[in-house]
């Protein structure tokens, strides 16, 4: 993974918008999402100079799903995009995944 590059995970981003798409997104609570599949409407990227960063989707025109202190991205062979946020020793806190296909389980 590397830095978020916030105008390249933008257009990334924006290519889920109008399409279906699964989403896995987790969090240091424990709390996790995989496999859900939805319609994204909209999608942004928010945050300045070397973040962390926040992303926010709306999907199916009435709900939104938004991930706070990412810090990482990349996208993987399958055109999946993977996003991530560590905290100053190198843990993940948070995680936010895209893809056109599921998940694995």
């Amino acid at each position: 993974m590397v830095n978020i590059d916030r105008m390249q995970v933008e257009a990334e981003l924006r290519k889920f918008v109008g399409a279906a798409a699964f989403i896995h997104s987790e969090a240091t609570s424990y709390v996790f999402v995989r496999n859900f599949k939805v319609e994204v409407t909209d999608a942004f990227i928010a945050g300045d100079g070397e973040g962390p960063y926040r992303a926010a989707l709306r999907f199916d025109g009435h709900g939104w799903l938004r991930m706070e202190g990412l810090t990482h991205y990349e996208l993987d062979p399958a055109g999946r995009l993977l996003l991530a946020g560590f905290d100053d020793r190198g843990r993940m806190d948070v995680a936010l995944h895209l893809g056109k296909e599921p998940f694995p389980e």
